[in-house]
């Protein structure tokens, strides 16, 4: 069944300058061959999002992002209508999706060899190629789009796309269950890695500098919640880098103990100066995140089991009623948290 693709307008979240957000009126996305149009309930705000609004993206600096941008790469929603005839195995309209935010083109040669998340002509909703999910309506790919099982907490369904990168880089990382982790950062990637951690491995240590967050932490599992001085060296075998800050690169290459692993999650923008034999001689395996576009399914799956819990991340809900909202909900990201770290926009009113 199609459903029926509505016209007219819609609000959309945007960024429509350095510093500067509004909630406008604009024309619904049109219906597109083998697309599929999601009404919205939920969007998650992100660091990546700040960066937008402070000038500092790569995407806003080579031009792939121009003003204003309707952003929201972390959502997910209600199908509404396909665009075409969708495939037998397209989830029903009516039934909840998660948005995967990597759209690969599936013909270039890195999507053949099976690295989709490498695709030359790659898209990311939210981001650059693809309208965000920030308003009433999103329109996307069909084969792009993650069905959520009935009876999911509200707020999960916004926070798999964060928790897909946790999965990859325990996946990359081979997670024994042996291991003595250590994860740096305590935002929603942090906890989430702790949280996965806590299931699988033998000892999970959280290391921060927000004393809310480590708390937190705890509470999400952690056997222990450590300030970076306090942090043993070579002590752990698989250290996990949330943080997204230069110096902890540093930190979790000195935590690692010899031919231990580090898992880069966070996008760190600063140089840093380290000794590159050292790598060589302590036999360190260091790997790049990028994300998980292979991993939507095992991370739905992951939350309705209850390995990953979204409630305890969530700061604060605001609804898209206004400029005001959004402005709001960007100034609560960007004046920093102790506690709680995902800041939500809901499209369900």
């Amino acid at each position: 069944m199609k459903g029926n693709w509505p016209g007219g307008t819609m609000r959309a979240a945007r960024i429509t300058g350095l510093g500067q957000t509004d909630l406008a009126t604009v024309p619904v996305p049109e219906p597109e061959p083998g697309t599929v149009l999601v009404r919205t309930r939920y969007v998650g705000i992100c660091g990546t999002d700040l960066e937008i609004l402070h000038g500092t993206s790569a995407f806003l600096q080579d031009g792939r992002i121009t003003f204003p941008h309707i952003f929201g790469h972390e959502w997910y929603g209600e199908v509404t209508a396909y665009a075409d005839e969708p495939p037998a195995e397209a989830p029903p309209v009516g039934s909840l999706v998660v948005g995967r935010t990597m759209v690969p083109c599936g013909r270039c040669p890195q999507c053949h060899a099976g690295r989709a998340q490498m695709c030359t002509a790659l898209r990311e909703t939210g981001l650059y190629g693809l309208q965000g999910a920030a308003a009433d309506h999103v329109r996307v790919p069909t084969h792009a789009l993650t069905p959520l099982p009935a009876g999911l907490p509200e707020p999960a369904g916004a926070l798999i796309e964060p928790a897909v990168s946790v999965v990859e880089a325990f996946e990359r990382a081979r997670l024994r269950f042996d291991d003595q982790v250590a994860v740096i950062g305590t935002g929603t990637m942090g906890l989430l890695a702790v949280q996965f951690a806590r299931r699988y491995a033998a000892k999970v240590h959280a290391v921060g500098i927000d004393r809310p967050g480590l708390d937190l932490a705890l509470r999400c599992g952690a056997d222990a919640a450590l300030h970076p001085d306090e942090a043993p060296q070579n002590a752990y075998s698989l250290v996990v880098e949330a943080s997204g800050a230069a110096s902890a690169f540093t930190g979790a290459l000195g935590m690692a103990e010899r031919g231990g692993r580090v898992a880069l999650v966070g996008v760190a923008r600063e140089p840093v100066s380290f000794v590159p034999g050292e790598l060589s001689l302590q036999g360190v395996d260091v790997l790049g995140i990028q994300h998980g576009i292979s991993h939507y399914d095992r991370t739905v799956a992951l939350f309705e089991q209850g390995v990953l819990d979204a409630a305890p991340l969530i700061a604060r809900t605001f609804p898209a009623e206004s400029a005001e909202a959004v402005s709001a909900a960007f100034a609560l990201l960007e004046q920093g948290r102790s506690g709680p770290p995902k800041v939500l926009l809901t499209f369900g009113g």
